[in-house]
């Protein structure tokens, strides 16, 4: 990775630009976790644990359920997992036998230039700055530092707008990077009054997803392409999801993201069709509201996998957050989209330390 590659902040998220291969690529880091200590299987023959990180490599993708991590198990990267390996990486060159503990600056120095570049490797060069992926390092933990472990996993992980990991299903090698959710998804409101992660629709919430729209693959649109091909889909789409509520008389407003240069790239064609509350006069942040708005006579919704509605907040992070805490930045966006504000013909439209046994 350059050693020009700088940090910027796009709403509540920091994102790296850097050069890579010859080209600018955008990629976002997730918190730095320390490896899980005292989970995992016996070895065959012994009675010796031993955690699946430790053999864990490249394409292996690693699950768990727990904030603490202390229930981690290798998983078939189709199942249900919350972190794909890109990587191993031993820093121990840099950092000796008597190397202290590296502060949260030089993991996210030693993250920049180790799983970056990695990580964009294993992806063939492609990754969307604003998609689902963020890059995330899983390290040795203090405790095991000092034991003379030197080498961390790099790896791509899925994280809510407001940085609680959500599972992904699928190799990351082949999957559509567009950060859509599910049709039926809400997405709550932080302290910030900006987008939080998912939510119960009978939760505050920021968004209720009622739709995925592919746009057409080609020539990057421009914004206000975009904005004519989704303004009269969403509003159809949503109209249909509700049954026909009439949003206006709701306080609510007929909404979709937007996808740049750098996304469409990457090969991210897919955007969210959304209903949210009409902003506040003063503009200060998102408005909330409860329930949902989805038709109660119209049959079940059907995914291929289960909906993305269950963010996990790992427990003591050993760096600095690169996903800041919904309580400390301003209002966001969904990190991978823009909020088109155009009325329509038809509706109001207007985005460890490490953990115990």
């Amino acid at each position: 990775m350059s050693r020009s590659a700088r940090w910027f902040r796009r709403g509540d998220q920091l994102v790296m630009l850097g050069a890579f291969v010859g080209a600018f690529a955008l990629l976002g880091l997730s918190t730095f976790t320390s490896w899980p200590v005292g989970s995992g299987g016996p070895v065959p023959g012994t009675t010796e644990v031993v955690n699946p990180v430790y053999t864990s490599q490249a394409g292996d993708c690693l699950n768990w359920t727990k904030s603490t991590l202390s229930d981690v198990a290798k998983v078939d990267c189709k199942a249900q997992h919350m972190f794909e390996v890109t990587g191993v990486e031993d820093i121990g060159g840099a950092y000796g036998p008597q190397a202290p503990f590296p502060t949260d600056e030089q993991w996210q120095a030693i993250s920049e230039e180790r799983c970056a570049k990695t990580s964009l490797a294993y992806l063939g060069g492609k990754f969307d700055p604003a998609g689902k992926y963020s890059v995330g390092p899983l390290n040795p933990g203090e405790r095991l530092w000092q034991s003379g472990q030197r080498t961390m996993r790099c790896g791509l992980q899925v994280a809510g707008p407001a940085g609680g990991l959500l599972p992904a299903y699928g190799t990351a090698k082949t999957q559509d990077q567009s950060a859509v959710y599910d049709p039926g998804v809400c997405l709550g409101i932080t302290e910030a009054l900006g987008v939080g992660d998912p939510v119960d629709c009978a939760e505050p919430h920021t968004f209720e997803i009622v739709g995925v729209v592919p746009l057409p693959a080609g020539d990057y649109p421009a914004v206000e392409k975009q904005d004519e091909t989704l303004s009269a889909e969403c509003t159809r789409i949503a109209a249909e999801y509700s049954g026909g509520v009439d949003f206006k008389a709701k306080g609510l407003i007929v909404t979709w993201d937007t996808r740049t240069p750098e996304s469409w790239a990457a090969g991210s064609y897919r955007v969210n069709c959304k209903v949210g509350a009409t902003p506040a006069p003063d503009n200060k942040g998102l408005t909330a509201w409860e329930k949902s708005i989805r038709n109660p006579n119209a049959p079940p919704l059907t995914t291929a996998n289960p909906p993305q509605t269950t963010a996990v907040q790992q427990d003591e992070p050993t760096g600095a957050p690169l996903h800041s805490e919904s309580k400390s930045g301003a209002p966001t966006t969904t990190s991978a989209t823009s909020t088109s504000e155009k009325p329509t013909a038809t509706a109001t439209t207007t985005t460890t330390t490490e953990p115990t046994r």
